[in-house]
């Protein structure tokens, strides 16, 4: 999934439309992406690590970003992906702590940088600022709720949908993850998501070929993930 030639009134144009941003004020929304610096990665390059000192926000402008966490002394795994529009990297600001997950570029990605620096001369000027970046927060935790309660599915094949609804925001595109990162995400071997996949693929739901997944019927992959809830 190609991420090339951003330019930066259509990087903010996607922010401003999409995710926590869009629900700010007008005023802080053009503060924001004034303060900002457009960046991009390569695929693979770490944006963010674990346990890192602290630094400000990133918004996804476009591209693919990984989202990787595990507790202390443990290695960081693969839970969700990002979608445009979606902000990470709040904890420095809120709670002056180092950075608790990993963030990686999957495929060439845009990012919107806003420096902790410029986060705290916003607040220092007005205190409801740390309200409007508070938000960011709330809608991570509502993201992780449904990680968790789609993990919570016995069924793996359930699992597997859920996990493959979640990235239905990369439309018709061939979805930029292998397999195995699939099984890291639902919880299920390779094995597992193999065949999930073709019985998917049968249903018409999706269609594969060598190592790519187009979604189709995302809506229904989510009927059949949430069938009994």
């Amino acid at each position: 999934m190609s991420a090339k030639a951003i330019g930066r009134e259509t990087a903010e144009a996607i922010l401003r439309q999409n995710g926590w941003l869009s629900h700010q004020p007008e005023s802080f929304q053009a503060d924001v992406l004034q303060r900002s610096i457009l960046l991009s990665f390569a695929p693979g390059d770490l944006i963010y690590g674990f346990g890192e000192e602290l630094g400000g926000i990133y918004g996804l402008v476009s591209g693919v970003a990984t989202i990787n966490t595990a507790p202390p002394n443990h290695e960081p795994q693969l839970i969700n992906v990002g979608a445009p529009g979606a902000w990470a990297g709040e904890g420095c600001f809120l709670a002056r702590q180092p950075r608790r997950v990993e963030l990686r570029a999957l495929v060439e990605t845009w990012l919107m940088y806003l420096p902790l620096e410029q986060m705290d001369d916003m607040a220092s000027t007005n205190p409801m600022v740390a309200y409007n970046f508070g938000q960011i927060i709330m809608s991570n935790v509502d993201v992780l709720i449904r990680v968790i309660h789609d993990l919570q599915r016995v069924d793996p094949d359930r699992r597997i949908a859920s996990v493959l609804h979640r990235a239905r925001w990369i439309g018709e595109q061939p979805l930029p993850l292998k397999q195995t990162q699939i099984g890291t995400m639902a919880r299920a071997s390779r094995r597992q998501v193999n065949a999930a996949l073709k019985r998917f693929a049968e249903n018409g739901w999706l269609k594969t070929s060598y190592r790519s997944i187009t979604i189709i019927s995302p809506e229904k992959l989510r009927f059949f993930a949430t069938e009994g809830d």
